[in-house]
């Protein structure tokens, strides 16, 4: 029992370490670096989950609104986001990508995926057959 746990911990020691290494990887294969890896979540959440409040967005960003409300002014002014009246609470607005956004968000997606396919390219058929499994085993991790 005891060998199984210290495997296991060995086996979170080294899955974490490399899942870092290879996720910062995969950010460095920036094609704006003028926007930051902040922004790009959240435009990515607006990408995935459409129009919002600053609030919403907040929330799904799992920061403070004020912080928020920073990135919301900082996309604005690069003409990333539009602010529109909210439909049925004056008091606040809904944001939304520009199509200079959508556009951003695929040319990062295609420069990561790029560089990625170049790599997997190197392994062996075998190796990407295990990056295959491993990618459903890490998404079952993600998702519990």
């Amino acid at each position: 029992m005891a060998r199984t746990t210290l495997d296991t911990a060995a086996l979170a020691h080294d899955l974490r370490l490399a899942v870092m290494r290879f996720s910062r990887r995969l950010r460095n294969q920036r094609v704006d670096t003028s926007v930051t890896l902040t922004h790009l979540a959240a435009l990515s959440t607006l990408k995935r989950h459409g129009a919002m409040s600053p609030g919403e967005l907040a929330t799904h960003e799992r920061v403070q609104p004020p912080s928020m409300t920073r990135v919301v002014v900082a996309l604005e002014a690069k003409g990333l986001v539009t602010r529109t009246p909210h439909p049925t609470d004056g008091r606040q607005v809904v944001i939304d990508l520009t199509a200079a956004a959508e556009e951003l968000l695929t040319e990062e997606v295609r420069a990561r995926e790029a560089w990625l396919s170049g790599q997997l390219q190197e392994l062996t058929a075998e190796e990407r057959a295990v990056l295959r499994e491993a990618a459903v085993i890490m998404d079952k991790l993600a998702s519990g």
